[in-house]
């Protein structure tokens, strides 16, 4: 039966090395939100025990290799059952990628390019993440080459570059508009809009929208600090004995700021996250392919503290969308990114009453 949210919930007990117990849980569900990370290691059986037994599934991966796996294993499968597998439904990479969507259809005309910058402000107790997601780094940086392999079977149909072409910008550089050194954002939000860009243009016909994502650091003193972190890190990320030290003391290694307990309330209460968006485009009867933009626009997405605060929310909220707004979703089955299922959602709007924020800063004119 169907049963509402809010009613009585029981507890199925099920372990991700038992496929049988795996199976029973997906066939008394319409919808498993999956939490059990890192998902390179403990992901896809639930994946696949959702696919063949009907439940549509949800998880918060931030890990591309993963999310990407997941698609060409199990998007056909998925769209056959009917079901729909939507990873990286957390912080990454819902502000992200519903943001990017939220600001093209803020501009009037065409959004061709939009850069965002994300900044955690944290109170006197400082900010820590669970060692969860630190594994999940260190595994990931190891394993790119096979990233880029998998890229190559699943053999994308190439994005075209609508408007004028996005400048890379380097690793690590100044921003004057927030005044603070910036480096390039290491997770997942970039392969994900990514995706949901090339899934609403080949599906949907709409202009891709080009994209970078950054995190602002601050001043000279964290930037030594994480140069010198992170070039122990690639060091050490490259070797097993390496991986071994960095995934037994994530604390040391990260300056203190993964941590095998996570962050506590206190912690949790005084941090939260802003990611501004920097949007360019063509106004209304200019032809995008001729000329420089000529509109831009700002927008904001912000929230509580990332990991365990404004996860579950997006997740949930993900969550009831892929429940309640069935008829815009998209037609078929099949694995896809949050901004691929969600785009014509009521997604966006939950979550502004959640308390994860979507808004316009300015639209300066043409």
């Amino acid at each position: 039966g169907k049963a509402a949210p809010g009613e009585e919930v029981g507890v199925l007990l099920c372990d991700v090395g038992d496929a049988g117990s795996l199976a029973t849980m997906a066939r008394q569900t319409r919808l498993v939100l999956n939490c059990v990370g890192p998902y390179r290691f403990f992901g896809e059986p639930v994946v696949e025990a959702c696919v063949e037994n009907g439940a549509s599934c949800i998880d918060i991966s931030g890990e591309p290799q993963f999310l990407e796996g997941m698609y060409m294993k199990y998007n056909e499968k998925a769209a056959e059952k009917g079901v729909y597998v939507v990873g990286s439904c957390g912080f990454d990479s819902i502000p992200a990628d519903m943001g990017v969507l939220y600001t093209r259809d803020k501009l009037k005309g065409t959004l061709t390019a939009v850069e965002s910058f994300l900044s955690v402000k944290s109170g006197p107790e400082g900010v820590a993440v669970h060692d969860g997601t630190w594994k999940s780094a260190v595994y990931g940086l190891a394993d790119e080459d096979n990233l880029k392999k998998l890229r190559r079977q699943i053999g994308y149909a190439p994005v075209p570059v609508v408007g004028a072409k996005l400048k890379k910008r380097g690793f690590l550089f100044y921003s004057p508009e927030f005044k603070e050194y910036c480096i390039t954002f290491m997770g997942s939000d970039g392969s994900v809009v990514k995706r949901t860009q090339r899934y609403l243009h080949t599906e949907l016909q709409q202009t891709p929208v080009q994209y970078g994502a950054y995190v602002t650091l601050g001043g000279l003193g964290s930037v030594l600090k994480l140069m010198f972190m992170g070039m122990l890190f690639l060091l050490l990320v490259k070797f097993n004995f390496g991986r071994k030290l960095l995934t037994k003391y994530p604390k040391f290694f990260s300056g203190g700021y993964f941590t095998k307990e996570g962050p506590t309330q206190k912690q949790m209460d005084g941090t939260s996250f802003t990611m501004t968006f920097f949007g360019e485009g063509y106004s209304e009867g200019q032809d995008p392919q001729k000329g420089k933009p000529n509109v831009k626009i700002c927008t904001e997405v912000k929230g509580p503290e990332p990991g365990y605060i404004a996860t579950p929310i997006a997740m949930v909220q993900a969550g009831l969308s892929l429940l309640e707004d069935t008829a815009s979703l998209p037609k078929r089955g099949g694995v896809y990114s949050p901004g691929a299922a969600f785009s014509k959602t009521k997604l966006i709007d939950r979550l502004n009453k959640r308390g994860v924020e979507f808004s316009v800063i300015s639209k300066p004119e043409v």
